[in-house]
């Protein structure tokens, strides 16, 4: 984007709210922020007085704004940034971290499984956006309510249900929706077909079908990227019951397909971008199915000293399987079968002024997994010992925590928590990489990890909070047992004798809400110890460097995070957020491993600005919006970030401004209509560390229509 277009779209912004602000009239929709609940937190805590940083995406937003999938949906939040290896792949940075680093929760009910790698990979796609009710980042470290993996962020997602609360006693009901939603430069059709019946304040049952297809996406300057379509296909059920006055049931059900989603970078289809480099695989995709099924059962008021109780149990299946064929000819088909089953027990309580929320969790994850290596002529080369991790493993990981939220004095609130974590890794089969014979790997480790938060509410309209978190990750599967090609000039071998990962991090912040304004503020600063990195071996197999995970490097992350929100009058509102983080990790070079080096941290978020404008009519009925996403060059490059030439162009991803406009009518109470004009400005661009670059000026069509 040129100077000249940058400064137009700001002239836009500033100029529309300078027309308009004569008169202001708060909507109650504003003034109700106070009343929002932090569910992540495992307690129900008003926004303005919690002591994190927090931002919550509801359904109407979703609706409005209709991301294509989850990873898209988190894109304009402060200290964010979503990285595509593939256009069917997303993977959030949040604070720094990717990954295994950062945990989702699907109601509660951990999402991360052993088999989840390091550094960007694609499991959030796995998830159907189209099927939450609620989207809650809960940034910063929180192993001590969650344990291993909660060091960037936490992602708590509420599932659709009927709300069947809300009818009328006894009396059946049904309603259902159909979604459509049609882009240009992305070349795709997605179809949302959802149906909810049940009797009121009885029981309610929520379904919904999800059926996406995309086909190859047409850059800016550079034209269609062949080979980034996919075909993707859910369905999702939610049963609710309410037992009687003391107990309620809740049953999910979750299925979620995707096929043929290609990694495109690595293939002679690849586009170079800004210098990067074209791969040279022939072939390499993967399909991927994930099933998700869960029992709830919650009680309220048991006795005296139990308020609540929530008992869940859950079963998650993950299937994965993939294809690739080298310049060679060679052929590799590879598979992981994830099976994971889980207990959770959360019990609240009160104890004169304080508040106690505990419980226990525990979760065993079986990983079968096989590879077959195929020569050019199409006869077997050789079957592996392990596939993309190794086989017949089981992982396991138990915990238990205690919070407690009390007030000092009016003004100041203070949170303690604390939360013991076992974890047990037992590989059944791996490829020794001295050996290349099948060995087998036990171990388990142990870990205390606190946090102390405390907010004091200065006036009415400001608060001030400060925390101090451990946090850890204990080594998973992919880590002891990964094997197979990583970067673009790496391939990785089994690592044992890995020991967690220790994070200490130091928050503090603001929050101010008066009137028509609102401002927050974070400041973070996260110190690293034993982190688990990939190493050069020393060897060279088949071009590639070999790699494997040691405790090998150590170093910090620090960052400011702040956003205003400004409600120019009734109609108009405006939001601005700045995010700005560094990092460095001093750990063995990646050109010679007998050297120490310390360097960014990979594939570290470059300074990002997001600027808004939203119109709504006095109804509500009709709105026009546009928003500016700047994100300057991202520069500051590791070694193994310059090693990584297909996905990050010499001397790092060039900066970019987007602009997009985005409207909709609610024509009744049972039509919506929506309508984007997405890259208004046809911006080349990609993400930093991404491997194929963003759609160019798309132009998308939104239906939903109520029955």
């Amino acid at each position: 984007m040129t100077l000249k277009k940058l400064t137009l779209s700001l002239g836009l912004i500033l100029n529309t709210s300078l027309i308009v602000a004569d008169e202001v009239e708060i909507p109650q929709s504003f003034l109700a922020i106070e009343a929002m609940s932090v569910t992540a937190q495992r307690l129900q805590a008003s926004t303005l007085l919690s002591a994190h940083t927090v931002h919550t995406i509801d359904q109407a937003e979703l609706e409005q704004k209709q991301p294509r999938n989850l990873p898209e949906a988190l894109n304009q939040l402060p200290g964010v940034m979503i990285q595509k290896t593939a256009n069917g792949q997303g993977s959030p940075f949040i604070r720094g971290f990717t990954g295994y680093r950062t945990l989702a929760l699907i109601d509660g009910v951990r999402y991360n499984n052993s088999v989840y790698r390091d550094g960007p990979n694609e499991y959030f796609s796995l998830i159907d956006v189209s099927s939450l009710s609620s989207i809650e980042l809960l940034s910063g470290p929180s192993s001590a309510l969650y344990g291993s993996d909660a060091i960037g962020g936490a992602l708590n997602l509420q599932t659709q249900s009927t709300n069947f609360i809300s009818e009328n006693s006894g009396i059946f009901f049904t309603h259902g929706s159909q979604s459509l939603r049609y882009s240009t430069a992305e070349n795709s059709f997605i179809s949302r077909t959802e149906l909810d019946l049940g009797q009121g304040q009885q029981w309610g049952l929520h379904a919904g079908y999800s059926r996406k297809n995309f086909g190859d996406v047409e850059a800016a300057d550079i034209g269609t990227l062949d080979h980034t379509g996919y075909d993707e296909y859910g369905l999702d059920l939610r049963l609710d019951v309410i037992l009687s006055s003391q107990w309620d049931l809740t049953l999910v059900h979750q299925n979620l397909n995707q096929d043929d989603v290609w990694r495109t970078h690595s293939t002679i289809y690849s586009e170079s971008f800004s210098g990067s480099d074209i791969g040279s695989d022939l072939r390499r995709l993967k399909d991927q199915e994930r099933q998700l099924n869960y029992l709830k059962l919650t009680g309220y008021d048991l006795n005296e000293y139990i308020d609540e109780a929530t008992l869940t149990l859950s079963h998650q299946r993950w299937q994965e399987q993939g294809d690739r064929i080298k310049d060679s000819g060679k052929r590799i088909l590879d598979y992981f079968d994830s099976n994971m089953v889980g207990i959770d027990l959360q019990l609240e309580s009160h104890f004169k002024d304080i508040a106690f929320t505990y419980g226990f969790d525990y979760y065993l994850d079986k990983v079968d997994s096989g590879r077959t290596d195929y020569l050019a002529d199409g006869s077997i080369d050789q079957v592996r010992i392990q596939g993309p991790v190794g086989d017949d493993s089981e992982f396991a990981i138990f915990g238990s925590y205690v919070q407690a939220q009390f007030e000092l004095s009016p003004k100041l609130s203070v949170n303690l928590s604390t939360r013991f974590s076992y974890v047990d890794a037992d590989i059944g089969r791996y490829e020794d990489p001295i050996t290349n014979s099948a060995a087998s790997y036990q171990d388990d480790w142990t870990n205390l990890s606190s946090a102390v938060r405390a907010s004091y509410q200065y006036s009415e309209s400001t608060s001030m909070w400060a925390g101090i978190s451990q946090s850890f990750r204990a080594p998973n599967i992919a880590d002891l047992s990964r094997y197979g090609k990583s970067r673009s000039t790496e391939t990785e071998v089994a690592a044992t004798g890995l020991s967690p990962e220790t994070f200490l991090t130091y928050e503090t912040g603001f929050k101010f809400k008066r009137d028509a304004l609102q401002i927050a503020g974070t400041y973070y600063y996260t110190q690293i110890d034993d982190f688990i990195a990939s190493t050069p071996t020393g060897n060279i197999v088949g071009g590639l460097i070999e790699v494997s995970k040691q405790n090998s490097a150590d170093g910090y992350i620090h960052g400011v995070e702040l956003e205003l929100n400004y409600q120019v009058n009734s109609n108009i509102s405006s939001h601005i957020d700045f995010t700005w983080l560094e990092g460095r990790l001093t750990r063995d070079s990646y050109i010679n491993s007998f050297t120490e080096v310390t360097e960014p941290f990979s594939r570290i978020m470059p300074m990002t600005a997001h600027i808004s404008l939203e119109w709504q009519s006095d109804n509500k009925d009709k709105w026009i919006g546009t928003d500016l996403t700047l994100a300057a060059k991202a520069d500051k490059l590791s070694e193994g970030d310059k090693a990584d030439t297909q996905r990050i162009p010499p001397g790092g991803t060039p900066s970019y401004q987007l602009v997009n406009i985005y409207s909709g009518w609610q024509a009744n109470t049972n039509l919506m209509l929506t309508l984007q004009l997405n890259n208004i400005f046809d911006e080349a661009y990609r993400s930093h560390g991404s491997g194929s670059n963003e759609p160019g000026r798309n132009l998308v069509l939104g239906m939903k229509a109520s029955f």
